[in-house]
């Protein structure tokens, strides 16, 4: 196939999906983000209204989607931890920032609808990184101590629907990073 008549079918065929989805513009035709106007965190009376998206933390229609949640959110630079302390700390004060950040946003871990929850193992020369097998067992160790101190934060049966992902690294020396979002409630 050449290459004028594969764009001519990816084009009909992006055409097509344009169509069916009831998007107002093709792909091509929406406004680069040089063209938008600076990110804000209130939505316009259009609902399909072209906006920015926002960034960091916000409020949209009576949702709260917040992202990026650590152990060290909320905590003054002296009282950080780091990578070398036990991973129940990390948890513990990433579970607190988490609540406190629902407190002051008019929801609670009760209203939570969905959470993300990455979890790393320590990178640091103290510290030499499992492989193979070593280092299942040392995501499931953090996984298990991670399910322990979460059930603590929430009414039973009232845990949000969730997903736990391993990676290899988080930013700001936590162990654990949370995204999700939650229905306001006051």
């Amino acid at each position: 196939m050449e290459t004028s008549s594969r764009r001519s079918f990816f084009g009909k065929l992006a055409a097509m999906a344009t169509i069916l989805t009831g998007a107002s513009r093709l792909p091509a035709q929406q406004s680069t983000p040089a063209q938008q106007s600076a990110p804000s965190a209130t939505a316009p009376s259009s609902p399909e209204g072209n906006r920015p998206r926002p960034t960091g933390n916000h409020t949209y229609n009576g949702i709260y989607y917040f992202s990026g949640t650590g152990s060290n959110d909320g905590y003054p630079k002296e009282d950080h931890v780091t990578v070398t302390d036990p991973f129940e700390k990390h948890v513990t004060r990433t579970m607190d920032a988490l609540k406190k950040s629902l407190d002051r946003n008019g929801c609670s871990m009760d209203s939570i609808l969905n959470l993300q929850v990455f979890l790393c193992l320590p990178l640091a020369d103290s510290n030499p990184t499992p492989t193979g097998k070593a280092r299942f067992d040392a995501h499931k160790a953090q996984y298990d101590a991670l399910n322990k101190i979460y059930a603590t934060y929430f009414t039973p049966g009232k845990t949000p629907s969730r997903a736990c992902m391993a990676v290899e690294w988080i930013p700001g020396d936590s162990l654990i990073e949370i995204v999700g979002s939650a229905r306001v409630i006051a």
